[in-house]
C-alpha cells in the first residue's frame, strides 16, 4: 500500500484549538450570559452578567434580549452559542414567556451565523455538579470551581456560565469520540 492510500484511509478529528463559548440562561426579565474560552482541555472565564429586560411591554424586552445578545456576540466574538432548553412551568405563561426570550437570544445567535446548541437543566447540572437535581447554590460554587473565580458569580450568570461549561465538556468528549454534539442548529436565513 502507497503512502498516499495510507493517509486518504486515516481518519483525523481536528477540535478547534480555541472555542469562546457564550453561555445563555433565559428569562423574560432578567437573562443570564456567561462567556467562557476553551482552549484544550482547559476552560478559562471571559465574561459573565445578565441582560435586565425590565417590566416593559413584552415586545421590547424581547427586543432588548436580542439586541443584548447581539452585543455580546460583537464584544467576545464567540464561536459557538449554548442555551438553556425551556422547562414546562406549573404557569402556562411563565413557560411562553421564557420560550419567548430564548427565541429572542436564538435569533440573535443565528443572525451572527453562530450554531447554537441546546442543553436541558439537567444535562447543564449533571456535567457542572455531578448531579441532575443541583440546587442553584451547588451550581453557583461549581462554577466558582472549574473557573476558579474569586467571587460567586450572580444565579442568573452562574446558570449561563454552567450552559458555557456544559457545552465545553460535552464537545470534548462528543470530539474527543468523533461524534458530532447534539442539539446544532446551524445557519441563516438567507435571501
Amino acid at each position: 500500500m502507497s503512502t498516499d492510500a495510507a493517509t486518504e484511509s486515516a481518519v483525523t478529528v481536528a477540535l478547534p484549538q480555541r472555542e469562546v463559548i457564550l453561555g445563555i440562561d433565559p428569562g423574560s426579565r432578567t437573562t443570564g450570559y456567561g462567556v467562557v474560552a476553551m482552549t484544550g482541555p482547559q476552560l478559562r472565564y471571559l465574561g459573565s452578567g445578565c441582560i435586565n429586560a425590565g417590566r416593559g411591554e413584552l415586545s421590547s424586552r424581547l427586543h432588548t434580549i436580542f439586541q443584548g445578545v447581539a452585543t455580546l456576540i460583537g464584544q467576545f466574538q464567540p464561536s459557538v452559542f449554548a442555551i438553556e432548553q425551556a422547562f414546562l412551568a406549573k404557569n402556562v405563561q411563565s413557560t411562553v414567556k421564557l420560550s419567548e426570550a430564548r427565541a429572542a437570544a436564538i435569533v440573535a445567535a443565528a443572525d451572527a451565523g453562530l450554531a447554537v446548541y441546546e442543553y436541558t437543566p439537567m444535562q447543564i447540572k449533571q456535567a457542572v455538579v455531578g448531579t441532575g437535581g443541583a440546587q442553584k447554590v451547588q451550581v453557583q460554587y461549581m462554577v466558582k470551581q472549574i473557573l476558579s473565580l474569586n467571587g460567586t458569580p450572580q444565579a442568573d450568570a452562574a446558570d449561563a456560565l454552567a450552559c458555557a461549561i456544559c457545552h465545553g465538556f460535552t464537545a470534548r468528549v462528543t470530539g474527543a469520540l468523533g461524534l458530532k454534539t447534539a442539539s446544532a442548529v446551524h445557519g441563516r436565513w438567507r435571501r
